[in-house]
């Protein structure tokens, strides 16, 4: 009797490896690197969806094709939740691509939050120990069992903040707009704000230089941009606690740390355009502590501004490079190399100068495992955006000051641009997606590539001295 083949259950269907089939000739991944893989190939084959879907006559206003690479451009800038647009979205795109792109948005800012975890449940892989303190270091965490209830807060959490966001500023919208578009535009721009990506539907690549004074959508914009940027383990953290002298370590880091950015951001920026008249100068007092607040929010990894990033002087520019390298939280919808990386960086510096032989904050000692991956973390992306910067010089002839700027907002996936993006070349558009994508898995899969790659050892060499300084 012949032996009764066995059904293709769905759970075989996903075991197979589904990526083989849309992503032919990539290597099978092996345990100790799957993570790290499955998230690159989930996130290239999203790009490559949206890049086809945008590509269509009926995703731009006119009818026509849109360009393959603008529309892989566009589609690495969504799914990367930075912002960078070559073409207007409010003037290029139909309805239809304006639809695409929130959606892409939507599953890059989630996906990010949670891709460790999607991922390899989409791909058929059992959520071991191992997986499960990899997602967990990676959220900032220490819970191991739960996740799938874990998700669903994460993703309750992200869609209430979005609809009291587009409530809010459909009020704004609505009496400049009909309803039906004024729920669109509120929509769409609460969920960018909130995965901190930048796109608008204002047109003339204005961003919000048109609500500039406006506090009603300043602040909410601001609040949402904040509340996805400091993640969901965090605001978890705080309501649980009721109390910051009970928070966990890493939310202290985080809180505080990015406190001291968005203050000293918008003092700096106040010291250096108050009197500017391009910037600041023309406007009252409050609207200046407006704009300057704003810029500070929106440069950890938002995109979008109330004032014209050409017109800033060049010490502004490089402070605001640097809140873009840093970004937000781990965990979070923001990019950068994080304020958790950060905070442990300035902690350690102190703790050295000091003279303590054990950094830490808090009254809480750092691993030395945690120090050495958030210099890694750090120097490998400076490295990076040197990278960057030197291909741009080759392929572009914009000045300096205005590539190393795109270069730092590719890589923290921010999408301040000092008008440059518009005009890149084809070769420059490639290195800037590029730089994108690279920013936007680089910190999380290094640390997670360096986690797997963590091995307790029962010896250690002789300690010698080295010169310092």
């Amino acid at each position: 009797m012949r032996a009764r083949r066995p059904r293709r259950t769905a759970s075989r269907i996903l075991s197979a490896r589904p990526w083989r089939i849309f992503l032919p000739g990539l290597p099978q991944p092996r345990t100790g690197r799957a993570s790290s893989l499955v998230l690159l190939y989930g996130f290239l084959a999203l790009i490559a969806l949206g890049t086809i879907l945008l590509v269509l006559p009926f995703a731009n206003r006119s009818g026509q094709s849109t360009p393959v690479m603008d529309a892989l451009f566009t589609s690495t800038s969504a799914v990367c939740v930075t912002g960078l647009v070559v073409v207007d979205t409010g003037d290029h795109w139909s309805f239809f691509g304006q639809m695409v792109i929130l959606a892409l948005i939507q599953i890059g800012g989630f996906g990010f939050m949670t891709s460790a975890t999607l991922l390899l449940l989409v791909f058929g892989r059992r959520i071991g120990l191992r997986e499960r303190l990899l997602i967990s270091d990676s959220m900032g965490g220490t819970q191991l069992g739960g996740l799938v209830r874990l998700i669903r807060r994460i993703a309750l959490y992200a869609v209430t903040l979005e609809l009291v966001g587009a409530v809010v500023f459909f009020f704004r919208f609505s009496r400049d707009n009909s309803v039906g578009e004024a729920v669109w535009k509120s929509l769409f721009h609460s969920v960018s704000a909130f995965n901190n990506a930048g796109f608008d539907l204002f047109g003339g690549f204005r961003s919000l230089s048109g609500y500039h004074t406006d506090g009603l959508v300043v602040i909410a914009t601001a609040v949402l941009i904040i509340l996805g940027g400091i993640s969901f383990m965090v605001v978890a953290d705080v309501l649980r606690t009721r109390g910051l002298k009970r928070l966990s370590l890493n939310s202290k880091l985080v809180l505080s740390t990015t406190a001291l950015l968005l203050v000293g951001g918008m003092a700096l920026i106040l010291l250096t355009e108050f009197r500017d008249p391009d910037t600041l100068g023309a406007l009252s007092v409050p609207q200046k502590l407006l704009s300057a607040f704003f810029q500070s929010v929106t440069a950890r990894t938002a995109g979008f501004s109330t004032t014209s990033m050409a017109g800033l002087a060049d010490f502004t520019l490089l402070l605001i490079m640097l809140l873009m390298f840093v970004g937000g939280a781990s965990g979070s919808t923001a990019g950068g190399v994080k304020v958790n990386t950060f905070g442990l960086l300035l902690a350690t510096i102190w703790s050295a100068i000091r003279g303590r032989e054990e950094a830490g904050a808090f009254g809480r000692e750092f691993s030395n495992q945690l120090v050495h991956r958030a210099l890694a973390v750090a120097l490998l992306s400076l490295g990076a955006i040197t990278l960057t910067v030197f291909l741009l010089t080759v392929t572009e002839e914009s000045q300096f000051v205005d590539l190393l700027f795109e270069s730092v907002s590719a890589f923290g996936t921010v999408g301040l641009s000092t008008s440059v993006t518009p005009g890149l070349s084809p070769g420059g558009k490639a290195v800037i997606a590029m730089t994108m994508l690279v920013g936007r898995l680089g910190p999380l899969t290094l640390a997670l590539s360096l986690i797997q790659r963590q091995h307790p050892t029962e010896y250690h060499y002789p300690k010698d001295a080295v010169t310092i300084g």
